[in-house]
């Protein structure tokens, strides 16, 4: 596929913003999902062709963590056995299904997200982590085997889900959770990534590639902010916060209304 000089900027830009925002607090998908269409590949082929630059951006910002000396994993075994498992589902209903009813899904579950952010910040704001020892509870699991699985059929939001379960539910840290988020991300993308290229769905490697330039960018950049600059939790949280409303608007159609009203 040929591509302008003008297109190849608007996949790295993109990319460089979803790598920001995958790193600090999920859901850049949102952004790199509609421009991989813009630029001429059916959704599909999107969907499975994202995933290369969610691969290497999450290589980039699990290495700028690892520099940093702030990546703590401790406990993510437990939590990325059943999200890769769930990932294998997820990618293969993607293969066979399309994703109409699930972006609808995808909303009512980012307004609940977006409540819980709101009415309960202290969590989101705790300073050290609070994770028991030892493996998680059966519910604990079976909701990253559901992530895990969320994450396989489409990606975008799927970050934030992660998030969630991580500081509300596991007891993780802003900082310790976003470190934890891409080595889980990283391990049921490599799996969705095998399970599309077993697939019919073709995955178009060199726009992957290009987009996946600007995501690593995004991704060191974003993660050299976590680890340095003071109150890094509450700007995430804010950014959280923008990228969730965005969503909701994006994925329930208001956002397309509302630019055909300009």
């Amino acid at each position: 596929m040929d591509l302008s000089p003008l297109q190849y900027a608007l996949a790295i830009l993109a990319g460089i913003v979803a790598g920001v925002i995958n790193t600090l607090a999920g859901s850049g998908s949102a952004v790199t999902l509609p421009m991989l269409v813009f630029l001429g590949l059916d959704a599909g082929v999107a969907n499975a062709t994202n995933r290369v630059g969610v691969l290497v951006q999450n290589i980039t910002g699990i290495a700028t963590f690892q520099r940093s000396g702030k990546l703590d994993i401790g406990g993510s075994f437990w939590l990325t056995i059943p999200a890769m498992l769930g990932a294998v589902v997820g990618t293969y209903i993607a293969t066979i299904l399309d994703n109409d009813q699930m972006e609808f899904a995808i909303g009512g579950m980012m307004v609940l997200i977006l409540i819980t952010i709101l009415v309960n910040p202290n969590k989101w704001l705790r300073a050290q982590s609070e994770v028991k020892e030892g493996r998680p509870s059966l519910g604990v699991l079976a909701l990253f085997f559901v992530i895990g699985g969320y994450g396989g059929f489409i990606q975008a939001g799927v970050g934030v889900f992660l998030l969630a379960a991580m500081v509300l539910g596991a007891g993780y840290s802003m900082v310790h959770a976003n470190a934890i988020k891409l080595v889980i991300v990283l391990a049921f993308t490599v799996v969705a990534l095998i399970v599309f290229m077993l697939s019919p769905v073709e995955i178009n490697w060199g726009i992957g590639a290009l987009m996946a330039v600007g995501q690593s960018i995004g991704a060191w950049a974003a993660a050299k902010f976590a680890v340095s600059v003071p109150n890094a939790n509450k700007y995430v949280r804010w950014l959280l916060i923008v990228v969730v409303i965005y969503s909701i608007f994006k994925f329930f159609g208001i956002l397309d209304l509302l630019t055909g009203m300009l």
